[in-house]
């Protein structure tokens, strides 16, 4: 799995760090259940990259997120990721954030994980803030996103 993580994946892995990878795969298909990439082009339609409007993106990019943060994963994932993290073993606290980036969540392990995987959510909502949103539609005129790798790393390594 390392290989799906990136490069700092991969090196971690080999430097025997404690953690735990999610692939791009966990994410595409938390999406794709939800059925957010269609309530997310629904919701970001009047928006026109050509002339964006900052004070509607705002309010849109704070529905975005809290329609991320509210949206359930589907049971046979959430205890896919409930195993792992038992299996993890990454102590008390721990650090949730994108490989090669500084923005993380922290949660609280107590079993099964939930607040783990609310994390997890927290971090994937903030691609959907109002400075991402208008960084991807500023780049490309399009707000979508590809899915990428999530680590899950013990709290003392922050």
């Amino acid at each position: 799995m390392a290989r799906d993580l990136g490069a700092e994946g991969a090196r971690l892995a080999e430097q025997g760090v404690r953690g735990l990878g999610l692939p791009p795969t966990f994410e595409e298909s938390f999406y794709r259940h939800g059925n957010l990439p269609e309530q997310l082009r629904r919701l970001f339609a009047p928006l026109r990259p050509a002339r964006i409007d900052e004070d509607a993106l705002e309010g849109l990019a704070t529905q975005a997120q809290v329609l991320i943060r509210t949206t359930y994963l589907m049971d046979d994932a959430v205890q896919q990721f409930y195993r792992a993290l038992a299996r993890a073993d990454l102590g008390p606290t721990l650090v949730v954030r994108r490989p090669g980036e500084q923005v993380a969540e922290t949660a609280q392990v107590q079993p099964p994980g939930t607040a783990a995987l609310h994390a997890v959510k927290r971090l994937w909502a903030q691609d959907w803030g109002f400075e991402a949103v208008l960084a991807r539609l500023d780049d490309t005129g399009s707000v979508a996103l590809e899915a990428r790798p999530t680590l899950l790393l013990p709290g003392e390594l922050a």
